[in-house]
């Protein structure tokens, strides 16, 4: 505990020495409203953008090509004054080693997402302080965005991450805001940000790993082999379902790579397929039709 606490320490100690760690494309459609075109929302657009791309969020130090790509979808369904509200369609992809394909790593839809703004109001994270709900949603999932990412290129490297998303998490609690609390329903952002931290579901971590560096990094190398790869991870999460089964974790998983696992399994040299088409369809019912494009 204490270490993780010194690297928290230090990764806010030091932020300003860093380049940005995001390429944020965010963009709010209000035609819900009926006033689509109010200044209101393109103002909030563009400071919601630039906050996402030009804070350092962390200590590391990342060169422009390795800023992680990412989109956040806000649709405004409501207004009253400064009262919003509003849901927030996160993605996010990492690039694959030696092509130019990009693998889809986040795919949330956050429906519990009602917040307070005034125009041009400044927007400001700090760890210690729930200062609006607006601030702390983008906030929690800059750092899932950036802690998934980091799973992908370490094993456990989205723990320090995951663990400052849990002090958000933490601090929010308290706001009455809907998402922060674990009786905010098993679709919030208690429910997923709990499932990353707890040791009921650490094979996720070794999943993604697998899946990504070991498996999709070595596809010009060898697609067999990297397909066998990627079913293994895929396995590994089996473990995670029959303990927990029709997880939001693992909804989330399928919801951002159901289309690239039938992708990946429907070309190129064939592998066992049978205990792979087994697994998804246990874990990931409603990707059915996804799965059943699966064959050699």
């Amino acid at each position: 505990m204490f270490k993780k606490l010194v690297l928290v320490s230090f990764l806010f100690a030091s932020i300003f020495l860093n380049a940005q760690e995001l390429n944020c494309t965010i963009t709010i459609n209000a035609d819900q409203t009926g006033q689509p075109n109010l200044q209101v929302f393109r103002t909030l657009e563009t400071q919601l953008t630039e906050f996402v791309n030009n804070t350092v969020w962390t200590s590391k130090n990342y060169k422009n090509q390795e800023r992680i790509d990412c989109n956040m979808s806000i649709i405004i369904s409501e207004f009253d004054s400064n009262l919003f509200k509003a849901t927030i369609q996160i993605q996010a992809s990492r690039p694959i080693y030696n092509s130019s394909y990009t693998s889809p790593v986040y795919n949330y839809n956050d429906k519990q997402f009602d917040f307070s703004y005034v125009e041009f109001q400044p927007l400001v994270f700090n760890i210690n302080n729930f200062d609006s709900n607006l601030i702390s949603v983008i906030a929690f999932h800059v750092y899932t965005i950036i802690g998934l990412d980091a799973d992908t290129f370490e094993l456990n490297g989205g723990e320090p991450y995951f663990d400052i998303a849990k002090q958000i998490v933490n601090t929010a609690a308290s706001s009455g805001s809907r998402g922060w609390k674990s009786t905010d329903g098993n679709q919030s952002r208690f429910r997923f940000n709990d499932a990353l931290v707890s040791q009921v579901y650490k094979e996720f971590h070794t999943a993604m790993y697998n899946y990504h560096r070991l498996g999709l990094d070595t596809m010009t190398q060898s697609q067999r082999d990297a397909k066998i790869k990627i079913a293994d991870a895929i396995a590994i999460l089996k473990t995670i379902n029959d303990r927990r089964p029709n997880s939001f974790l693992l909804r989330t998983f399928f919801d951002a790579k159901a289309d690239e696992i039938q992708s990946i399994f429907s070309d190129g040299p064939g592998v066992d397929i049978t205990t792979l088409v087994n697994n998804l369809n246990r874990m990931a019912p409603t990707k059915r039709s996804n799965w059943a494009e699966i064959r050699n």
